[in-house]
């Protein structure tokens, strides 16, 4: 399943969870899949995050290649 399939089928389930329509297991189940479908997405934006470069200049205008990091 890719990233984008993923994060649609998330966005199916909140808006089941929000209709308020659900029983309770079936809510649990949307919510369980839900949380495994965020951690899928997740591993997924960790794999891409490595392999994210930023052009930056040093003080004598050459470009350099850097690793991407946001921080966390």
């Amino acid at each position: 399943m890719s990233y984008e399939e993923a994060t649609k089928k998330m966005e199916k389930i909140v808006s089941k969870l929000e209709g308020g329509e659900l029983t309770l297991d079936e809510a649990l189940d949307n919510f369980k899949e839900g949380i495994e479908l965020y951690k899928y997405c997740n591993s997924i934006l960790d794999k891409v995050d490595d392999k994210i470069k930023v052009l930056v200049k040093d003080d004598e205008n050459n470009i350099l290649e850097e690793d991407f990091s946001t921080g966390g």
